[in-house]
């Protein structure tokens, strides 16, 4: 596939599921943008826990308004302290609309991109502009805890790391506004099960079979 066509990827998953490390593989394979959706909730997280403010939303939207992706994309956003907020926070269903919003300005100005995050093909990317091709990621929950502690250096705890991993998870599946789904057309990808060698090798092969078309 030509590095000049228009290639736009969802990747959506659970937590440590191995969406991030996939994202950033395939998009330095194929020479897309990658834009962490997580991210902009953990800037929010981080921003709302240090300042406190009253009205969270106008907060963020005043935040949001005066930063690129790259400031944020640059930060240390992966504490465990973020990660048990940021579930809550994207319950807001106002504080979705603000990073979405920020999110899709991104993406229209894009023609390859790869957007990874958890409503990213039933919401993001589900039309307008559409997905050509969406993953969804998955990982045992004692794989992906154990990936997570290594991550965060040992800090926290194992058995801490797994609660918090399967509260989000079902924090995220289970909210009212952009649950986690599967989409119909989603490619599953086990990253429990496959290297990540092999999970390039299996969302290239899907890439390349768009050029069929």
């Amino acid at each position: 596939m030509s590095n000049s066509k228009k290639l736009i990827i969802a990747c959506d998953g659970e937590s440590a599921s191995g969406k991030s490390t996939a994202a950033k593989l395939i998009s330095k394979k194929y020479k897309l943008l990658l834009v962490n959706s997580g991210l902009l909730y953990r800037y929010g997280s981080k921003l709302i826990i240090k300042y406190r403010p009253l009205n969270e939303a106008i907060f963020l939207k005043k935040k949001f308004k005066n930063i690129t992706y790259k400031t944020i994309a640059r930060q240390n956003l992966h504490s465990e302290k973020i990660s048990n907020h940021v579930a809550i926070l994207a319950k807001n269903k106002k504080i979705r609309s603000i990073i979405n919003k920020f999110q899709i300005k991104i993406i229209k100005k894009n023609k390859r991109i790869c957007v990874e995050g958890r409503d990213i093909a039933s919401k993001i990317l589900n039309k307008n502009p559409k997905y050509d091709l969406a993953f969804y990621f998955k990982c045992s929950l004692n794989i992906a805890s154990y990936r997570r502690w290594l991550d965060i250096k040992k800090k926290v705890p194992l058995n801490e790391v797994k609660k918090s991993l399967k509260r989000r998870t079902e924090m995220d599946k289970k909210r009212k506004n952009s649950p986690l789904i599967k989409v119909k057309e989603a490619i599953l990808i086990r990253t429990d099960k496959l290297t990540k060698k092999q999970v390039l090798s299996k969302m290239s092969a899907c890439i390349q079979k768009l050029n069929l078309n």
